[in-house]
């Protein structure tokens, strides 16, 4: 089992900082949504548990190892990335992104099996992207793109996966067939930390929440203690109406208004 946890970080950036202080443990099996307005570290926080971006206090540590020490294979063995910026500079296939997948796989100066075509061929039946397997990945849209990429994570079989916004060019139908599978792949143990923008998903899919604001942890737990009217206030400055929704059994957010803000001239 992998472990991925991320210990008290604060970031900057360009003496900026992004992240102050944040933390998560995140357990075999679990799909934890990192929620939170624009800027709030979101999108930083998943690019340093994939061990993108270097931190100035803390640690993050996968497996027990403080993951600075780990190569980028091992990492690619147990984290799956998928960014919320796809796309891409060369003119690659489908068929040949979504295959890269494999490369922390496959033997130094190998060769590709049957095995890993195998693999990219049902992570492409699962994203339902096998049509576009010979286009090149340059002339779809951005949400095809996506799919292209989150395929890509998933011949890597890592047991994490983290996604940066991996729904955001999607319509609905899209949207929920994504989460579906993400959902079904965290019954099957595979732990999932993604960033995402609508609460309403969220609530809907995930078993834990991180609410984030200006860089901090503001909230963390199962939906029903994370979206209060007063914490989605402090956090998006808005007035918000929350309840449960039977028919889909989860959390429904409906804005009411924006908090009104003085003006100082």
């Amino acid at each position: 089992m992998t472990t991925l946890i991320s210990d008290r970080i604060t970031l900057t950036l360009d003496g900026n900082t992004i992240l102050k202080d944040v933390s998560l443990t995140a357990p075999k099996g679990n799909f934890i949504g990192l929620i939170g307005p624009n800027g709030s570290g979101k999108s930083t926080w998943i690019r340093a548990l994939a061990g993108l971006l270097p931190f100035q206090q803390g640690n993050i540590y996968l497996n027990g190892k403080e993951i600075k020490h780990c190569s980028p294979k091992e990492i690619a063995l147990m984290i799956g990335y998928v960014p919320q910026d796809t796309s891409f500079h060369f003119d690659f296939s489908v068929h040949e992104i979504v295959l890269m997948g494999r490369h922390a796989h496959i033997p130094r100066f190998g060769l590709e099996s049957q095995e890993d075509y195998d693999i990219v061929q049902n992570a492409m039946e699962k994203t339902n992207i096998s049509h576009l397997s010979s286009h090149s990945v340059n002339k779809l849209s951005g949400g095809q793109r996506q799919l292209v990429f989150i395929a890509k994570a998933l011949t890597q079989q890592a047991d994490i996966l983290l996604l940066d916004e991996p729904t955001s060019a999607l319509d609905i139908n899209r949207q929920l067939q994504v989460l579906e599978l993400i959902k079904q792949l965290t019954k099957e143990g595979v732990t999932v930390i993604m960033a995402l923008h609508d609460l309403n998903l969220a609530a809907r899919f995930c078993d834990k929440l991180v609410l984030l604001a200006n860089g901090r942890v503001l909230a963390s737990g199962e939906p029903k203690d994370v979206f209060s009217p007063g914490t989605l206030r402090e956090s998006y400055q808005i007035h918000t109406a929350v309840r449960y929704d039977d028919l889909i059994e989860a959390y429904y957010i409906t804005a009411l208004s924006q908090i009104e803000q003085t003006v100082r001239i």
